[in-house]
C-alpha cells in the first residue's frame, strides 16, 4: 500500500491522520491481577453481560452483587495465582495475546498498525479503537479469536465494538473476521500442533479428548451455533489426524450453575474414562486460540487429578496454537485474507 499523501488543509483546519489500515485482535478477557479486587472487578463486568448470563438482570444482578461476587473471587483468584505469568506479571492470556499481536505486526508490517483488546478487562475494546482512529486507521478489521461462533463470545465482542463507534463522529469502515471453525488452513494447523506433541511422547494415548468450552444446553436450542461448528471443527481434526473414531472424544467444560449445559462434560468424562480402564489420554481445547485460565488450571490442573484420581496414569495437555510459528502463520493467513482489497 503507498503511503498517503499529505492533505492540504485550509488555513486553521486540525491536522487529521487518515489513510492507514488497522486490525484489532479481540479475546475474552483477563483481571489485571490476582488479588481479590481486580478479581472481583472482572468477574463484575463478565458475568453482567446479558450475552453470557441470559438471566433477566431483575432476578441476576441481586444474585451476582449478593452471592456470586462475595463467594467466587476466592477461588479464582487461587486458580490465576496457579497459572499467573510471573516473569510478566500479566496472565497468560494476555501475554500471549499482546505476542501474537505483535508477531502480525511483524508479519504486516509497516502497512498494516496491529492492536489488541479484550473484551473484558484491560485494553478495552473503545479505547483500542479509539487509538487506531486517532492514528490514521479509517479501515479497521476487527478480529474475535474465537474459532466457534457463539453469541456469548463472538456475538458480544462485536457488541461491544458497535457500542464504541457509536461514540465516533468519524467512524472507519470495519469488517469483522468470521468464524474459521472449518477453515484448511485452521484445521491443518491444529493436526500439524497435535502430531508434534504426540510425536513427543513414549506413548500413544489410548484417548484423544477435544474439550470445548462449555455454554448452556438452552443456547443451542435458541439458534446458536456453536455445538454445531464445535463438533465439525472435531470431525474435521480427527479425520486430519486419521485418528480412529472410538478413541476421539468431543467434551464441553467450564460448566456454570445448576441448569443443564452441553454435554458430555469434560470433568465427568475424565472419570468416567479411567472408571473404564483407560490409562493415558491427551486432551486439547481446539475452541481456545490462545491458552488462558480454562485451558492452563481447569485442563492441565483439575482435569489432571480427576483422571489420575480415578485410576488413571498418563495424562497429557497439549497446548492452544498460541503465538506458535503454526499458530502465526494461521492468523496471518486468516487476516491477510480479509483485508484483501484494503493492502
Amino acid at each position: 500500500m503507498t503511503e498517503p499523501v499529505p492533505a492540504r488543509y485550509p488555513e486553521g483546519h486540525p491536522r487529521v491522520a487518515h489513510g492507514r489500515v488497522g486490525v484489532l485482535l479481540v479475546n475474552l478477557g483477563t483481571p489485571d491481577g490476582t488479588d481479590l479486587r481486580s478479581i472481583r472487578r472482572y468477574l463484575a463486568e463478565f458475568l453482567s453481560d446479558p450475552r453470557v448470563i441470559e438471566i433477566p438482570k431483575a432476578v441476576w444482578l441481586p444474585i451476582l452483587h449478593g452471592v456470586i461476587l462475595r463467594l467466587r473471587p476466592p477461588k479464582t483468584a487461587a486458580a490465576y495465582a496457579r497459572i499467573w505469568d510471573r516473569a510478566h506479571n500479566q496472565s497468560p492470556l494476555r501475554v500471549i495475546t499482546e505476542a501474537q499481536a505483535a508477531g502480525l505486526q511483524h508479519a504486516f508490517g509497516a502497512q498494516v498498525t496491529v492492536r489488541w483488546a479484550m473484551r473484558y478487562g484491560t485494553p478495552a475494546i473503545k479505547a483500542e479503537l479509539e487509538r487506531l482512529k486517532a492514528e490514521g486507521c479509517d479501515r479497521v478489521l476487527i478480529a474475535p479469536l474465537y474459532p466457534q461462533y457463539s453469541g456469548a463470545t463472538t456475538a458480544t465482542a462485536v457488541d461491544k465494538a458497535g457500542e464504541a463507534l457509536r461514540a465516533m463522529r468519524w467512524q472507519p469502515a470495519v469488517r469483522y473476521l468470521p468464524p474459521y471453525h472449518d477453515d484448511p488452513a485452521y484445521i491443518a494447523a491444529l493436526a500439524r500442533s497435535v502430531r508434534e506433541h504426540l510425536e513427543g511422547l513414549d506413548h500413544v494415548p489410548e484417548r484423544l479428548v477435544a474439550s470445548f468450552h462449555g455454554m448452556p444446553r438452552r443456547t443451542l436450542d435458541l439458534g446458536d451455533p456453536y455445538h454445531c461448528q464445535c463438533h465439525k471443527t472435531a470431525r474435521l481434526l480427527r479425520e486430519a489426524l486419521g485418528w480412529p473414531e472410538d478413541r476421539f472424544v468431543v467434551t464441553f467444560q467450564s460448566r456454570f450453575g445448576k441448569a443443564e449445559w452441553l454435554k458430555p462434560y469434560t470433568a465427568e468424562t475424565m472419570a468416567q474414562l479411567a472408571g473404564a480402564g483407560v490409562k493415558s489420554v491427551a486432551v486439547l481445547a481446539p475452541g481456545f486460540s490462545a491458552d488462558c485460565i480454562e485451558t492452563l488450571d481447569e485442563l492441565a490442573n483439575e482435569n489432571r487429578e480427576l483422571f489420575l484420581g480415578a485410576g488413571g496414569e498418563r495424562f497429557t495437555y497439549i497446548p492452544c496454537l498460541n503465538d506458535s510459528p503454526g499458530g502465526m502463520a494461521l492468523l496471518a493467513r486468516l487476516i491477510e485474507r480479509e483485508l484483501a482489497g484494503w493492502l
